[in-house]
Order: structure tokens, then C-alpha cells, then sequence
């Protein structure tokens, strides 16, 4: 059984695909063992992204572990991941439009074998973990995103995700509201909000959450999906750029889902069937 759908897993790979460059064979003989197809590597790689299971489980005879931990680290190097979730949110603003006058931000997962990005984290009796800053439209659709340890206060986090963000959808409007939770109820926040001419809903430290959630229920939902993926859930990779791989690899998954349930109404050609459910 797949592990995902053929409408989220087809036009993914169309793309990852075309952004590949062409394998060159630099081997003096040529008699050694045929490359491996990325087709095949890539489906292992999705297969580990959403269950979070290690290399040496999903390996068989078709492909073994040590080829997608080299493919995995080479796709990285290129930032192919960063690319596929770019063309996905471009995908998404020319067929439903992204609303970028609202902004919303903040997760801290675990990393058990730690990492360039590691750190303690304060909500897990001092274990591994990691943060990750993800920048969302008004809908959810994710934008920005910055990995840092957990240990990392959440302010200094703000301006690297909206350069994020703002190199995937380009120009930002006049007027943008950014909605932020307690954790970036500081000075240097809104010194960074007031430079950038952005206004900012921030929730005040020592009142309750609930009643001051305003619109960043968006950006949890981003969150929970994301944290849908094994391999976010539960980080185990220790080079920074494989992180951050995976990362965006997951939240072009999740504007492509999100492409697909809102477009799929819009688009529809007479009678043509609806898209079976995405689970």
C-alpha cells in the first residue's frame, strides 16, 4: 500500500524530478553496479519522511540504506526540497492566491540523537530537540521556515523566517498583520515588526492563551500537519541540511494538499469526479 496517494505523490515527483540534474557516469570502465533510478530512492525517502522509520527498515533489494542516505545528502546539498516547496506555494498563489496580509508564526519536536541544530529543550526534561519557526499565510499555506535548536528563544527567530518566506512568495504588501503567541512578547520583536512597517498582534505573557488566540490557529494546524511526518515528529538525522531537507519536503506536501482540497471545487470540468479524500 502507499504511503501517500497517487494525486500528492505524482505531481510531486514530476517536479522533483525535473529539477534534477542529469546523472553523469564518471566510472574509467563502466562495469560496475547500475546507478539505482531516483524514482526508487525517492519513493523510500517519502516512505521514511511519513513514517520516521530508519533507513536499514526500509531498504530492500530494489535499494539499500546506504544509497538513501547518499542520495538524501546529495539532494539536500542541492536544496531540491527548498525548490519543490517554492514552486508548490507559487502553484498555490496563481490558481487560489495566497493571502499574505495576515501572518501568523511559532513547535519544539524531539531529536534524540542530537545534531548540528540540536539543543536542550525546556519542555522535555533537557533532551534533544529541535525548533522550527514556520511562517503562514492568512489559510495556513506555509511559507518561511527556520530550524534552530530548542533551547533557542523564539524573537531572534522572527526576521530569518520572514526572509524566508519572503525569497519563496516575493513581495509582501503595504499593510501586513503578523500574529504572534507569547513567546515573542518582547522588545526586540516589535523594534523588528516597527523596522520591517509591519503591525503585530502579539499575546501577552501571564494571560491565558485561549482567549487571546486570535488568528494563529492557522499556523498550529500547519504545525500538527507537519507533525503528521515521523520524521518531524521525531528527528533523528544529525546534518543540518538533511533536517531542513525533509522540512520543506514536508510543507510542499502540505501546500500541495492543501492545493489540491481547494482547487479541486474551483476546477472541476462538468461532471467530472470529485478527488477521492486525502488521508
Amino acid at each position: 500500500m502507499p504511503v501517500l496517494p497517487s494525486c500528492l505523490l505524482e505531481p510531486l515527483w514530476d517536479q522533483f524530478a525535473a529539477l534534477l540534474p542529469e546523472h553523469v557516469d564518471t566510472h574509467p570502465l563502466g562495469c560496475h553496479n547500475p546507478r539505482i533510478p531516483d524514482r526508487i530512492v525517492f519513493e523510500r525517502v517519502i516512505a521514511a519522511l511519513v513514517h520516521g522509520s530508519g533507513y536499514e527498515r526500509i531498504a530492500d533489494r530494489q535499494c539499500s540504506d546506504r544509497t538513501i542516505r547518499r542520495r538524501v545528502k546529495y539532494w539536500s546539498q542541492l536544496g531540491m526540497a527548498e525548490q519543490v516547496h517554492g514552486l508548490a506555494v507559487q502553484a498555490y498563489d496563481r490558481m487560489i492566491g495566497l493571502q499574505l496580509h495576515e501572518l501568523s508564526f511559532g513547535c519544539i519536536t524531539k531529536a534524540p540523537c542530537g545534531g548540528e541544530r540540536a539543543g536542550r529543550s525546556p519542555v522535555d526534561r533537557g533532551k534533544q530537540g529541535l525548533k522550527r519557526s514556520v511562517a503562514t499565510e492568512a489559510r495556513g499555506v506555509p511559507m518561511g521556515l527556520v530550524s534552530a535548536g530548542a533551547n533557542r528563544h523564539d524573537s531572534p527567530l522572527l526576521v530569518p523566517t520572514l526572509e524566508a518566506a519572503k525569497k519563496q512568495v516575493g513581495v509582501f504588501p503595504e499593510q501586513v498583520n503578523v500574529n504572534l503567541d507569547r513567546g515573542y512578547d518582547s522588545g526586540k520583536t516589535r523594534a523588528a515588526l516597527e523596522e520591517l512597517g509591519f503591525t503585530g498582534e502579539i499575546a501577552r505573557k501571564g494571560l491565558p492563551a485561549p482567549i487571546q488566540a486570535g488568528k494563529r490557529w492557522v499556523v498550529e494546524r500547519s504545525h500538527a500537519w507537519m507533525n503528521g511526518f515521523g520524521k518531524l515528529r521525531r528527528c533523528t538525522e544529525k546534518r543540518q541540511c538533511v533536517g531542513d531537507f525533509y522540512l520543506y519536503l514536508s510543507a510542499a506536501m502540505v501546500t500541495l494538499r492543501m492545493l489540491i482540497r481547494r482547487a479541486t471545487p474551483l476546477y472541476r470540468v462538468g461532471r467530472r469526479p470529485a478527488t477521492k479524500r486525502l488521508e
